[in-house]
């Protein structure tokens, strides 16, 4: 492993501070690393060829089953906050929809936060306010409390939504990237899976304290784990950066050609030491940011969100009377899709998953909105309606499926993977903002236009569904097997 003082300098490339990771790496992964350079086998011995990347990766994805966690506790917990609280349909709404504006506020600051205090800097950060929103939820007495829970809970996972998917793609190698970066998604949908099944045993209250549980565990799961290498290359630690890259890679393992693909990368990134707005209209910036706020936005108008916040009242329309029991097999669905999703990743590409699901996508709302349609215009004493009704839960589920199949996972990992380093802080908090916003709006609307018309809020999300096709087809790229690096200078 070479470390040398030019390296240094080569990195900064005129930068005038270097900042320190919020979290130390730690000086056990120092000693390592040196015994690394002397002899391979003997810190093999020690270490078990360094700390495995699935850990870290299974480490920092607590915090996306918490993201999970809050997108399925307004499902599960509706009726009860209204009776307890004595809350109406548009206050439970605001409250159901106030996560996404505190991820707002998160993904604005998401970006150059990780970008000044480093990855697991801004997890740690995430995750106290976190912890303290789902306290206040549980506690909560009227709106003042419930409300300020929300935001606070939201806030975390707009920081959480933009670092993960950032730190995975940074740690991974190139031919495990797809794979790892769809644990992302596997825990979102886990997180949603456990606030459904959870909230059938568990009181509103209850289930709120168990909500803070993942990020009250991954706070001290960081200090066990490295800082992102890139990362720190671009800060100009080369010492740390390369002893981080080599306990992810193993002590026993050449990473000379690693090291010198990232230095070079950081080298050309940083003969602009500050990036401003203006500096997106140059096509390597605006194209990737077009692709990654694109992808972002259209699997929030899918109307994802709208169909998971609010299931239980969806399987309602549809006349299923143990709706509860429905929406926890949806969520469960979701999980054994994406967990296909998955192990496809590095094997179909992101490119050709992205187009199979949103058409099936597209498929499935169109028939969901037809049945719900039909199913208005019959008598609920009909055969024709109950039909219907089972028509449009076969289509929810399709569409669940097809989302996690691709839309689910893949927006997050190509935005990762596409923006270059120069600018993932500032691009990367643009594009998390614009999704955070859109989902405002669909978990903002979703349950009063349910209200209005089943069948006219599908139609809506197949329409979307169509034109995320053609999106794809025109302009995302394949990235499968390829380097960050390579990635990146495609757009040149």
């Amino acid at each position: 492993m070479s470390s040398s003082a030019g390296g240094r300098d080569d990195l900064e490339d005129g930068s005038s501070e270097v900042r320190k990771p919020f979290l130390h790496t730690g000086s056990w992964y120092k000693m390592g690393s040196r015994q690394s350079s002397g002899s391979f086998g003997s810190s093999a011995q020690i270490m078990d060829g360094g700390i495995s990347v699935l850990l870290c990766v299974l480490i920092v994805s607590l915090c996306p089953i918490q993201f999970g966690f809050t997108c399925g506790y307004s499902s599960p917990t509706e009726e009860s906050i209204i009776e307890d609280l004595g809350l109406s349909v548009s206050q439970y709404s605001i409250f159901g929809s106030l996560a996404n504006v505190g991820a707002m506020v998160g993904a604005i600051t998401s970006g150059q936060m990780s970008e000044y205090i480093g990855r697991k800097g801004s997890l740690m950060v995430a995750a106290v306010p976190n912890v303290i929103g789902w306290l206040a939820i549980s506690f909560a007495k009227d709106t003042s409390f419930l409300y300020m829970g929300r935001l606070l809970e939201g806030f975390g996972v707009g920081i959480i939504s933009f670092t993960v998917p950032v730190y995975i793609a940074e740690i991974a190698p190139q031919d495990k990237r797809g794979s790892l970066g769809s644990i992302n998604q596997l825990s979102i949908t886990i997180g949603v899976l456990l606030a459904y099944l959870l909230g059938m045993f568990f009181s509103w209250r209850v289930l709120a304290i168990l909500g803070a549980l993942p990020c009250l565990i991954v706070i001290p799961g960081l200090f066990f784990i490295p800082e992102s290498p890139r990362w720190l290359a671009k800060m100009g630690m080369t010492e740390e950066f390369e002893i981080s890259l080599q306990v992810l890679r193993g002590f026993d393992k050449d990473i000379s050609v690693e090291v010198n693909d990232i230095k070079r990368a950081v080298a050309s990134s940083s003969k602009r030491t500050t990036i401003r707005l203006a500096n997106l209209k140059r096509r390597r910036y605006w194209l990737p940011l077009m692709i990654g706020i694109g992808l972002l936005t259209l699997q929030q108008l899918s109307g994802i969100n709208g169909v998971m916040f609010y299931s239980t009242k969806i399987f309602e329309n549809a006349g299923i009377s143990s709706s509860n029991a429905a929406t926890v097999a949806l969520g469960a669905i979701q999980v054994i899709a994406t967990v296909v999703n998955l192990w496809l990743m590095d094997r179909a590409g992101r490119r050709l998953l992205l187009i199979v699901s949103s058409s099936a996508m597209t498929i499935s709302l169109a028939i969901t909105a037809i049945a719900f349609y039909i199913e208005a215009s019959a008598s609920e004493d009909s055969k024709m309606y109950a039909v219907m009704g089972i028509i449009s839960l076969a289509g929810v589920v399709a569409f669940v499926i097809s989302f996690s199949l691709g839309m689910g996972a893949i927006p997050w990992l190509i935005m990762a993977e596409i923006l270059p380093v120069s600018i993932k802080g500032l691009a990367g908090s643009v594009a998390v903002l614009i999704n955070w916003l859109t989902s405002f709006a669909i978990t903002m609307s979703a349950n009063l236009l349910l209200e209005w018309s089943s069948g006219g809020t599908f139609t809506f999300y197949a329409v979307v569904a169509a034109f995320t096709v053609a999106f794809v087809t025109l302009f995302v790229p394949e990235t499968k097997g390829r380097t960050l690096e390579e990635i990146q200078s495609s757009f040149r």
